[in-house]
C-alpha cells in the first residue's frame, strides 16, 4: 500500500536525482578555443583534435576564429565574448600578441587560465603554450632550401603576417638560419600577405618580376605556400624552389607533381588535442607544462605516404 508518507518520499528522491543531474550538467566545464582562422584546413584540423580532447575528458569545448587572419578585431571581440560566459579555462592562438594583453589581463584577475596554442602570446599570462617550435621548424625550411638550390643564390620569403607569434618565429628562424650558415645566400625580400591566397599571389607575382633570378620562395603557412604556388603557375615561371609549411590538399598535391619541393608539417590534431587536455588540467587547479612541444616534420615526395608523415597530415 502505497502512503502519503512514501509517495512523498519517492517524490523527493525523484527531485534530489534530477537536481544532481542538473548540477551534474552545470558542473560540466566550459573551455572555449578562440583561433587565429578558421578558412585553412589547418584550423580545422586543429579543431578536430580539440573536440576529440573535449569528448575524451567530458568537457564543453567550442571552437571558433574570424574568417581571415587579417581581423584583429573580430578575434578581439570573439575573445571577449566566450570570457563573458565565464569559462572553466580558454585557449587562445593570438592574431596580434599586443592587442590581446588586455582582455587576457583580464581573464587573469577572473581567474580563468589561459592556455595559448599554435601562436603563442608575448606575456607571461598563458599558463601554458601547446605549439611548435617554429623557430626550429623554420630553420629546417632553411636548411632544406640551402640544399636544393646548391648553397647560393636568392631567395625571398612570403610570411602571414609580422603581429603573431607564428609570423615572428618562422621568419626569424629562417632568416637567422641563413645568415648563420649560408653566406652566399641573400634574402631578397620578405612580404606579409596575411595568409590570404589571393592577396600572397600578387605578393609572389611582385617578387618575381622584381627578381627574375631568384631560386627560391618559402611560404610560412598554409595560404602563403598556396599563393606563391598560384604565382609561379600563373606567370609560367620555371626553375623557382618553392618550400612551403602546413599541409592541406592543394600543398600536398603539389608535392606529388614537383610544383613544391617540400614542406614542414606541424601536428595540427596534437595542438588542439593537448591545448584541451592543458586547459582541463589548469581549470581543476593541476600543474601544467609551461611548453607543450606538439613537434614538426619535413616532408616531401619520398616520405609523404610514410605512416609516421601520414598521421600528421590533412586535407
Amino acid at each position: 500500500m502505497i502512503t502519503r508518507r512514501t509517495l512523498f518520499a519517492a517524490v523527493s528522491a525523484a527531485a534530489l536525482v534530477a537536481s544532481a543531474g542538473v548540477a551534474s550538467a552545470q558542473d560540466k566545464l566550459y573551455i572555449p578555443l578562440i583561433s587565429k582562422g578558421f578558412q585553412h584546413q589547418f584550423w580545422q584540423a586543429v579543431k578536430a583534435g580539440a573536440d576529440k580532447a573535449g569528448a575524451e575528458f567530458g568537457v564543453d569545448v567550442t571552437f571558433e576564429g574570424p574568417d581571415t587572419e587579417a581581423q584583429v578585431d573580430k578575434q578581439m571581440d570573439m575573445l571577449a565574448a566566450a570570457l563573458a560566459k565565464k569559462p572553466a579555462a580558454i585557449g587562445f592562438a593570438a592574431l596580434d600578441s599586443q592587442a590581446a594583453i588586455p582582455l587576457l589581463k583580464q581573464a587573469q584577475e577572473a581567474g580563468i587560465p589561459v592556455i595559448a596554442f599554435d601562436s603563442g602570446v608575448d606575456s607571461d599570462i598563458p599558463v601554458a603554450t601547446a605549439a611548435t617550435d617554429n623557430v626550429a621548424a623554420a630553420a629546417l625550411a632553411a636548411d632544406k632550401m640551402a640544399e636544393l638550390i646548391g648553397g647560393a643564390g636568392k631567395v625571398a620569403l612570403v610570411v602571414h603576417d609580422q603581429t603573431s607569434r607564428t609570423g615572428i618565429d618562422r621568419r626569424d628562424g629562417f632568416v637567422n638560419e641563413v645568415a648563420a650558415k649560408y653566406p652566399n645566400i641573400e634574402i631578397v625580400d620578405i612580404q606579409y600577405g596575411a595568409g590570404d591566397q589571393l592577396q600572397s599571389t600578387e605578393i609572389t607575382k611582385a617578387i618575381l618580376t622584381a627578381h627574375p633570378d631568384i631560386k627560391g620562395i618559402f611560404g610560412a603557412n598554409e595560404g602563403s605556400a598556396i599563393g606563391v604556388l598560384n604565382a609561379i603557375k600563373e606567370t609560367g615561371t620555371k626553375g623557382v624552389i618553392v618550400i612551403g609549411y602546413d599541409s592541406g590538399a592543394v600543398q600536398k598535391a603539389a608535392i606529388m607533381d614537383g610544383s613544391m619541393a617540400g614542406a614542414i608539417t606541424q601536428n595540427p590534431v596534437g595542438i588542439g588535442y593537448e591545448t584541451v587536455k592543458a586547459a582541463v588540467a589548469a581549470a581543476k587547479g593541476e600543474a601544467v607544462e609551461k611548453n607543450i612541444d606538439t613537434g614538426f616534420y619535413w616532408y616531401d615526395k619520398t616520405n609523404i605516404d610514410s605512416p609516421e608523415i601520414a598521421a600528421v597530415l590533412y586535407d
